[in-house]
């Protein structure tokens, strides 16, 4: 039993971590600084490494004898930490979408100057249009 009790600690221990980890995330996206994101330092990966391993080598029926204060702490963290790791990938999948559009409006703006000016004229013999948005894909 002290076993399961004291990998349940050991869980509510790294998962705490974690959740620092997860909010220290959030308030850098919220301030528009996402280089300053904790998730993307080695330690906090490593941690979350060990933590699904320790989270998967839990055993449930052994879990159920550990005490109840343990469980209910052990319930309320992982609780935390789904509520921060489900705001945390809003927020990156807001992030990623506005930089893919601001990106994909620069593109169209390159294509729309590069375009040639449409004229009554026919077009020039062997003239070929410019490929502006792949070749400014290829920059980025």
């Amino acid at each position: 039993m002290s076993t399961e009790a004291d990998k349940i600690e050991l869980l509510i221990m790294m998962g705490e971590r974690l959740i620092e980890a997860v909010e220290a995330d959030i308030a850098a996206l919220k301030a528009g600084r996402p280089q300053e994101m904790r998730t993307l330092d080695p330690e906090i990966q490593r941690l979350s490494l060990a933590y699904g391993r320790e989270a998967a080598s839990l055993d449930p029926s052994r879990a159920k004898n550990a005490p109840s204060e343990l469980r209910k702490r052990l319930t309320a963290t992982t609780a935390r930490f789904k509520d921060a790791l489900g705001l945390h990938a809003r927020l990156i999948t807001r992030m990623r979408r506005a930089s893919e559009g601001i990106v994909k409006a620069v593109a169209e703006e390159v294509e729309r100057q590069r375009a040639p000016l449409t004229t009554y004229a026919p077009p020039a013999k062997g003239y070929r249009p410019a490929k502006g948005a792949l070749i400014y894909s290829s920059v980025v």
